[in-house]
């Protein structure tokens, strides 16, 4: 049996093992696919490799050197316990860093392009599972953090800020080329860390408003397999009551939604949009099918016993 006291040394542990399985895959995309080609990574780590280009300084002692005056305001503004997590994260970043850096002399893609696109991929991939279990490597993780707290200012925003000046720089330094697929590489390490972030259980959330409710949800729950929820409502115009059918689906049921409600209410009035980290049965859990065919499903009566859950 598990002790409160070994569930939170776990839960203390986890921060630090996936800062170092994130820097890990970082620095081996960083290594063996953006310096080979003269490409910048995002963050601290894109500034130390211009640096390392401009006067020959190792990338993990450059990472370590730009994160000094960025630790002391950890400290200063965000606390000891933050900080500390940032100090090893940094750390880690540092070392592996110039441990993998003999992975830049091996020349495994030719293509700066291919490169870049690959080098994006992991490095995605590496930046996901640090925040996805809350590790740390420092740099522009803590800035954003200090400025999020202290001004209001969303993350995402001050680290596009900073990566656009390192897009500029890399176009200064080796050219415009370059800094395009700096940039495409940024772009591709953002969209996967998201992925990875916010997990591959992105489903769609639809909104139906009909005066045919009732028949589109039983459609809904018999014939697609998924549970339905009516929200209550009033139009402003002609201030009759109304229902609205909430339901949650799979990319590949649009479709078939659509032509569904098509066939009962032409007129029907419809959103859907994303719906991520969808759990719960039917999604993460086992689905349930009722009837192979629309007609059937209007037929049958519905209890609670041959009901899905609603969601």
């Amino acid at each position: 049996m598990k002790t409160t006291q070994d569930t939170s040394l776990k839960q203390l542990a986890i921060p630090y093992i996936a800062s170092f399985i994130g820097c890990l895959i970082v620095t081996v995309g960083m290594n063996a696919f953006f310096i080979p080609h003269h490409l910048l990574s995002s963050g601290i780590g894109g500034v130390a490799i211009m640096f390392y280009f401009a006067v020959g300084l190792p990338v993990g002692v450059g990472i370590f050197a730009l994160n000094i005056p960025i630790m002391i305001a950890c400290y200063k503004f965000m606390g000891r316990q933050y900080t500390i997590l940032s100090i090893v994260g940094t750390a880690i970043f540092s070392v592996l860093a110039d441990a993998t850096a003999f992975l830049s002399t091996w020349d495994i893609v030719k293509d700066p392009m291919i490169s870049s696109i690959t080098g994006g991929l992991v490095s995605g991939l590496g930046f996901g599972i640090l925040y996805k279990y809350n590790g740390n490597s420092g740099g522009l993780d803590v800035v954003g953090a200090i400025v999020k707290k202290y001004y209001s200012l969303e993350m995402g925003n001050v680290v596009m800020v900073i990566n656009s000046l390192i897009l500029v720089a890399a176009a200064y330094m080796f050219s415009l080329e370059m800094a395009v697929l700096t940039f495409v590489s940024t772009y591709i390490t953002a969209f996967i860390t998201n992925k990875v972030v916010i997990g591959l259980k992105q489903r769609k959330s639809v909104f139906i408003i009909s005066n045919h409710a009732e028949e589109i949800a039983n459609l809904l729950m018999r014939y697609i397999g998924h549970g339905a929820t009516y929200l209550y409502g009033q139009g402003a115009y002609t201030m009759q009551d109304k229902r609205i059918i909430y339901a949650v689906i799979k990319l590949t049921e649009i479709a078939k939604i659509k032509e569904l409600v098509n066939k009962i209410d032409p007129g029907a009035f419809m959103i859907i949009s994303d719906a991520s980290e969808v759990v719960g049965r039917g999604f993460t859990g086992p689905s349930v099918k009722y009837h192979d065919s629309p007609g059937d499903a209007l037929k049958m009566p519905r209890t609670k016993k041959n009901m899905p859950p609603e969601y």
